[in-house]
């Protein structure tokens, strides 16, 4: 395998080659000042299995450049090209809630199912979606950082209460919590706007014995994080630690939350930022050797974008 990281995951991807036991290929992106991009790859993966590592964090900006290079890969001969998207964005918009709105989790799917063979990503945000085969029509792996958050907090927190800020969270809450064997919490959210939510803590008198963690999947506002932090302290707790499992950190958010009384704020490597302390190569390294390995997948160096000669003639 050939493993051909976007510029900001080479820090995961010195961890990630190894243990995939993968060449590493570095891609260079070029934006020219006008806002087009210029992808180059490696000029040779002849008959290689490719794995392009990209986090979409901001899928916008990334998604023609992951289309370049996903065709770039199978002219330069590569036999199939995988995504392995530690974040993976646009799974939250999961059906119409108003008339007239695009359902963004679908489409974004089907854009990344016309470049690539498989997917492999950690803790994908889906509520109403049950499964990624629900959405993606190639083979598409999910990865739980439950064990390495668990790991973590008991090694670092073993008088932690976990805390989950919403009903969404749970899931993830109390597989962590069963894991670390510690006791947790779901608060109550009431949101009142994008930027207003309102939090309410259950008395607990472990809460204020332990350690309160407050985790989430996602930390992008901040503000449900901030607010849970506030009102864990007028409780009368000690400063929580926030644990979220993607940095996605809208500007601000990581402010925000320090500034409402936060000891620490603790994430895993999916999107690169200072607060990273969890890895995950190991974790993905393991899913994508699982699923690629239990594929037969062909060759597809032919353009994917253009149809067959049987296509255009059913059109």
């Amino acid at each position: 395998m050939i493993l051909v990281p976007f510029p900001d995951m080479n820090p995961l991807a010195r961890s990630l080659a190894p243990a995939l036991g993968a060449d590493l290929s570095l891609l260079d992106w070029h934006r020219f000042p006008d806002g087009e991009s210029l992808m180059t790859l490696p000029d040779d993966m002849r008959d290689a299995d490719v794995a392009i590592l990209a986090t979409l964090r901001d899928p916008d900006r990334l998604a023609l450049p992951l289309r370049f290079a996903a065709q770039t890969a199978r002219e330069m001969g590569a036999r199939n090209v995988g995504l392995i998207a530690p974040y993976l964005g646009y799974m939250r918009q999961d059906r119409r809630f108003r008339d007239g709105q695009a359902i963004s989790a679908k489409l974004f799917a089907g854009f990344l199912a016309e470049s690539f063979d498989w997917l492999v990503t950690v803790d994908p945000h889906l509520h109403r979606i049950a499964r990624l085969e629900d959405v993606f029509t190639i083979p598409a792996g999910r990865v739980a950082s439950a064990p390495r958050l668990a790991a973590w907090i008991r090694t670092n927190l073993p008088d932690a209460v976990l805390l989950g800020p919403d009903s969404e969270s749970q899931q993830w809450v109390a597989e962590v919590a069963r894991l670390a064997a510690r006791p947790y919490e779901v608060l109550r959210k009431v949101r009142t706007g994008d930027h207003q939510v309102d939090i309410s803590v259950p008395e607990s008198a472990a809460l204020l014995e332990g350690t309160p963690v407050i985790l989430d999947d996602i930390a992008s506002s901040g503000r449900t994080m901030a607010r849970a932090v506030e009102r864990l302290l007028a409780a009368g707790t000690g400063s929580p630690v926030c644990l979220a499992i993607h940095a996605v950190f809208a500007e601000g958010a990581h402010d925000v939350i320090m500034s409402a009384g936060a000891a620490r704020i603790v994430t895993t490597d999916t999107i690169p930022h200072p607060s990273n302390a969890i890895g995950t190569a190991a974790m993905l390294a393991t899913a994508v050797r699982s699923l690629v390995s239990g594929l037969d997948l062909p060759s597809s160096g032919k353009n994917r974008l253009t149809p067959t000669c049987s296509d255009r003639n059913s059109q």
